[in-house]
């Protein structure tokens, strides 16, 4: 293997991770894993304020559901001024 064969292949990894990386960020922030995370948090909730008699355990599991769906919007916010301020 030649030097420049060697170099295509350590570029070739680059590209690959930079792919996964890529991937791994736009998931991060996807619609899709807020909105799956958020149910998955009110269905475990719910279930157990039905299971500890809570008052209204469907609607009281509602809380913490948007804690999570406003805490999404709002670390966003803390992570552009910090990455501001880092600079």
């Amino acid at each position: 293997m030649t030097g420049i064969e060697s170099l295509e292949k350590e570029v070739e990894k680059i590209k690959a991770r930079n792919r996964k990386v890529e991937g791994d960020k736009a998931w991060e922030t996807s619609w899709v894993r807020r909105i799956s995370v958020a149910v998955a948090t009110y269905i475990v909730v719910a279930t157990l304020f039905y299971m500890l008699k809570i008052d209204k355990p469907f609607l009281a599991a509602f809380v913490p559901t948007e804690a999570y769906i406003v805490s999404t919007f709002s670390l966003g916010l803390l992570k552009t001024w910090w990455l501001k301020k880092r600079k």
